[in-house]
């Protein structure tokens, strides 16, 4: 029977950097983009949750949100003004919404207010205890179960978009049999 040598030949000094190089890129490369991905996929409505408040803090059609995660500061933008009325509370979102969230509590709040009585007053904060959310205009509070903002209302209607164009259609100018399909 034979003897099998192995020689042991030098790895070039340049092929080690080399590769340290690419395993370094490659993992850098899979660091950024996966911070990326969870900075580009989240939503304002994301963020919400994720400081324990419902979506319905925010009308629907957010464009955009800015957020500093070491101070709590953000912006959510929205596509010019949205009005909507939720039973007796008239709402005006502005068109840029900011404060500071923390865990349980939006505070510095500007771009909200509420109508109460004839006066449009600012909402300055939210906090949620348990299953509860207590908006304060300064002055004055109001406590609201959490269960009540699980979807976002849309602009121009609240949560009573279908009725309102079920009055349009039946009860504006036209009706819905004024409508002729053709193929």
């Amino acid at each position: 029977m034979g003897t099998i040598n192995f020689q042991a030949k030098p790895i070039s000094q340049n092929l080690i950097f080399l590769t340290t190089l690419i395993l370094i890129f490659l993992s850098t490369t899979s660091l950024s983009s996966n911070n990326e991905e969870n900075t580009t996929t989240l939503t304002a409505y994301d963020v919400l949750q994720k400081f324990n408040f419902p979506i319905g803090l925010l009308p629907n059609g957010v464009l955009s949100y800015e957020l500093d995660p070491s101070t709590g500061n953000f912006k959510a933008y929205l596509d010019g003004t949205c009005t909507f009325k939720i039973e007796s509370y008239d709402l005006n979102y502005k068109s840029t919404i900011t404060g500071v969230i923390t865990k349980n509590k939006i505070s510095n709040l500007s771009g909200i207010q509420v109508k109460v009585l004839f006066l449009w007053l600012n909402i300055v904060s939210v906090t949620r205890v348990d299953d509860e959310l207590q908006f304060s205009v300064g002055i004055a509070s109001a406590d609201f179960a959490v269960s009540n903002f699980y979807e976002s209302p849309t602009c121009g209607c609240g949560f009573d978009c279908v009725n309102l164009a079920n009055k349009v259609i039946h009860h504006g100018n036209m009706s819905s049999h004024d409508y002729v399909m053709s193929s």
